[in-house]
């Protein structure tokens, strides 16, 4: 039975295993992580034989667990001796140099350092969906939704506002995609012959990109208008019905499929795609809500009167943010329909609105950090909790409504995202630095 005396240490023991790894800078857990990966990739499935596991673990082994509790026990082993030991091995014993590299990149080379950093992430999240197809959806799937959570993010947090209207954005994003891809460089029984050789398509995907965007946010002007005219609520109301009438519309439209959907969009979302697009929109909408403009906007969220005394154009800022926000939740739509390769007006409807909104609000509101937390979070979850089938409908939204108690801004909310800040040393190289 413990004691009072066992129980007050328990803390000092937690605080005491913290700092000896708080030392460890984001480079020597990168470095952590792609050792684990590697570890997985070349002795993964003999391990997995070992614990009485019948293959690697898909998701980290709750399918395994949730299928079949006798195997729990075999799952616990296999990620803390995949994933938990060489992670923590690894970045503990590489404290030292990866704090002196991070410390020389950052004086020397800060840009270069970044993409140091970003490129041992793709390496880990390449390496780690390698394993299996299904991992590699998951990995572009996840990677999207953190794109539509900040776009949302944007409207919902920093600017002040309800929006319901991204559904919407994403499927005009998506299909205008899908018809620029698929007429100029897809022999299609729906368009017929490529207009363009089907070669150089992978080289002019980014137009497709660009037009899906920028369509989505042609369509944000039918909200964006007759919204800052009013205040409110009627935002939410009118960006619902935005929603209803975008998918109503693609139903209607045989030219793109009518309510069958359109499939047979070239196979050019892979993941060095869709990570560079991520790492794209997160470094735009940061330096988006970290300028003057992001300023205004937050300053029109906390007193719009206040705001306009200052001399600050309010439906100016406003109607900029929502455009600017629709445009990165087109890109999204149209990154989701290539990996898919396959688009349905059913898809973009209350269920894709209420996951977004349960992504950004459990992440928190006015963070980036916030924002990419609640997309891998929520996406993750839905994804390893799948074998539960509508109990995974009835354990999330309980969870939200745990978070929505007792954190009502989102686990992370209001935090600035300094990438320069992340990757620098700690300990005594960070002193040099910061000297």
């Amino acid at each position: 039975m413990s004691t009072p005396k066992d129980i007050q240490s328990t803390p000092r023991r937690f605080g005491r295993l913290w700092r000896f790894f708080q030392e460890v800078p984001l480079l020597g857990w990168l470095t952590g992580a792609l050792a684990a990966v590697l570890a997985e990739q070349f002795v993964g499935l003999d391990l997995a034989h070992l614990v009485d596991l019948p293959k690697i673990p898909v998701l980290f082994g709750f399918e395994n667990a949730l299928k079949k509790p006798e195997l729990i026990p075999g799952t616990v082993l296999y990620i803390l001796m995949i994933y938990l030991a060489p992670t923590l091995l690894v970045g503990r014993l590489l404290q030292l140099p990866a704090n002196r590299v991070a410390g020389f990149l950052a004086r020397r080379w800060p840009v270069a350092s970044v993409v140091f950093h970003l490129a041992l992430l793709y390496a880990v999240l390449h390496i780690w969906s390698d394993i299996n197809d299904y991992r590699v959806i998951v990995v572009k799937i996840t990677l999207i939704a953190v794109m539509l959570t900040l776009s949302l993010n944007v409207i919902n947090g920093y600017m002040g506002e309800f929006s319901c209207s991204h559904p919407g954005f994403m499927a005009l994003g998506a299909y205008a995609g899908s018809v620029v891809t698929i007429v100029l460089f897809t022999n299609s029984s729906m368009y017929g012959p490529a207009v363009l050789p089907p070669a150089i398509g992978p080289y002019l995907f980014p137009v497709a990109l660009f037009v899906g965007g920028c369509v989505a946010a042609v369509g944000a002007l039918a909200v964006a208008i007759p919204s800052f005219r009013t205040r409110g609520d009627y935002l939410a109301i009118i960006s619902l019905a935005f929603t209803f009438i975008v998918k109503s519309l693609i139903e209607n439209l045989e030219i793109v499929g009518g309510p069958r959907g359109m499939r047979g969009q070239p196979d050019w979302s892979n993941l060095p795609v869709v990570f560079v697009c991520t790492v794209v929109c997160v470094a735009v909408i940061n330096n988006f809500v970290r300028s003057t403009h992001g300023l205004a906007l937050n300053a029109v969220r906390d007193n719009e009167m206040a705001a306009e005394a200052m001399t600050i154009n309010t439906q100016r800022t406003k109607m900029i943010a929502f455009l600017f926000s629709a445009f990165w939740a087109g890109v999204a739509g149209v990154l989701f329909a290539h990996v898919l390769r396959y688009v349905n007006p059913g898809t973009f409807g209350l269920q894709q609105l209420a996951e977004v909104l349960a992504m950004m609000y459990f992440g928190g509101l006015n963070s980036i950090y916030g924002s990419i937390v609640g997309a891998v979070s929520i996406n993750l979850m839905s994804e390893m909790l799948r074998p539960l089938e509508i109990w995974k409908w009835i354990l999330i939204p309980l969870l939200l409504i745990l978070v929505m108690i007792f954190r009502p801004t989102g686990l992370i909310a209001f935090r600035d995202f300094d990438p320069v800040r992340l990757i620098q040393p700690k300990g005594k190289e960070r002193s040099k630095l910061e000297a």
